[in-house]
């Protein structure tokens, strides 16, 4: 149990909490400002620890953030200093931790005390200044950019560690039709209003799940938005999906990148985790993409049920140095309410071998020449890691670095798609419904608001 009496850190603290294995019977925390000094009281366990930090504020904003940072580091160090557990983030919890060195930077001081600070390892401050490196020259903030998003939240079938409002096709195809006139809608409304484009991205669910007439009325749609320059992906998804057909489709409309997400390259796996394709599908995916000047990506994950270092470091070295695309991301298994294998109890968030795995993928694909290009981590995410995308030079996808960072708006279309609007530092979001039910319903509503929410 933990109490504080200060609201706005209370998630923050039970973030910090669940990094541990070893967790504390109770915690309560305090809090108090004086002079120009943070002072974070915490009983855990009936043990009383203090600790103060020096910090001049000139706005609420800063110093709720100093304020999160200083009880997230004490508590941290508290728990850590109890249990002999460390975290290769630290006290970082946040999703971006590249987002605070560039705020570091743009204060015109080096990111690296602060990382050092919130007990960051080495290796993984080592990463974010590779991130950063590999960003230059895409990374752009405060320039109007403007992505386009557009879901396809449907799949052959549902993934035993997908918690994503998905539903197999198979189960949802009476709703199609009338999702495509939702989608048309949208984009349509859109015409003429997006200025600066910057990528488009279709991603899913699994957007080659649908036939190729059915994509062929998404690509329609999109047409009139596309000025034949910005970046344009399409995340084809499972390989048991591809064809030829599909693939001449994405090539008469412009498509510039697509993604093929194996997840691991053992047979038994793809078994245990539910999906329906094999390895053998995956490198038929692979030589079919070559007659196109596709950029591809190739996504795999660690953590796995039931797959073990050896076979995802076999996986990696395969992915890097046999199918060899533009960009190879790294997941680590994250589960969340929903994922049939976090309801049926077989996750363990603390594993070791994930953090193993993890850097296993970093020699590999450092070695191979890829560098590490954005960097997000995600609540109960496996050996509290994060994911990485990694890119040949020249190669590196905009619209994630776009999403990553958030220095772009993001016009979304669809069900569960969430559009956002930077303000210099300041985010706002705009939702649609998750279901496709719902979704549908309220298409001409979204329009609107979507329309007053952009001003457009």
């Amino acid at each position: 149990m933990l109490i504080s009496d200060c609201a706005f850190v209370d998630n923050e603290l039970l973030d910090v909490v669940r990094l541990f294995e070893n967790q504390p019977r109770s915690i309560s925390h305090s809090f108090s400002y004086t002079e120009g000094v943070f002072i974070n009281r915490f009983v855990v366990d009936d043990e009383e620890f203090i600790y103060e930090e020096r910090g001049q504020v000139c706005d609420e904003i800063l110093f709720k953030r100093l304020e999160r940072r200083y009880a997230k580091l004490a508590l941290y160090e508290i728990l850590a200093q109890k249990t002999g557990e460390k975290m290769p983030w630290g006290a970082l919890t946040g999703i971006r931790p590249t987002k605070l060195a560039y705020r570091e930077k743009e204060e015109g001081k080096p990111f690296e005390p602060l990382f050092e600070k919130m007990h960051v390892s080495p290796e993984n401050t080592a990463l974010i200044r590779r991130v950063l490196t590999a960003q230059e020259g895409i990374y752009e903030k405060g320039k109007g950019g403007v992505d386009l998003f557009v879901s396809l939240p449907f799949c052959p079938s549902k993934c035993a560690y997908c918690s994503f409002i998905t539903a197999p096709i198979d189960k949802t195809r009476g709703f199609l039709p009338a999702y495509l006139e939702g989608l048309k809608k949208e984009l349509d409304s859109l015409q003429g209003a997006i200025k600066n484009l910057r990528s488009i991205y279709i991603g899913g669910g699994t957007p080659f799940a649908l036939s190729t007439e059915e994509l062929r009325t998404v690509l329609e749609a999109v047409a009139p938005l596309y000025d034949g320059v910005a970046e344009y992906t399409v995340e084809a998804g499972r390989p048991d999906v591809f064809t030829k057909e599909k693939l001449d489709l994405l090539k008469a409309f412009g498509v510039t990148r697509i993604c093929i997400n194996p997840q691991t390259f053992d047979d038994a796996t793809l078994v245990r985790i539910g999906r329906k394709h094999t390895t053998e599908q995956t490198l038929k995916a692979f030589e079919m993409v070559q007659d196109y000047d596709f950029s591809v990506n190739l996504d795999l994950i660690a953590g796995l049920q039931g797959e073990d270092k050896e076979t995802f470091r076999k996986g990696v070295e395969f992915a890097a140095k046999t199918l060899s695309p533009d960009n190879i991301t790294v997941h680590c298994l994250s589960l969340k309410a929903g994922a049939k294998y976090k309801e049926e109890g077989g996750f363990d968030g603390y594993g070791k071998d994930v953090e193993e795995m993890v850097l296993a993928s970093r020699e590999i694909l450092g070695a191979a020449g890829y560098e590490p290009y954005y960097c997000y981590r995600q609540k109960y995410q496996s050996g509290n890691c994060e994911n990485v995308g990694w890119t040949k030079a020249g190669k590196a996808c905009v619209y994630n670095v776009d999403v990553m960072e958030e220095t772009a708006d993001n016009i979304a279309v669809g069900a569960n798609a969430v559009s956002k609007k930077v303000r210099g530092d300041r985010i706002e979001r705009y939702a649609t419904p998750k279901d496709i039910k719902t979704y549908l319903e309220k298409v001409d509503e979204i329009v609107k608001k979507r329309a007053e929410f952009f001003k457009l």
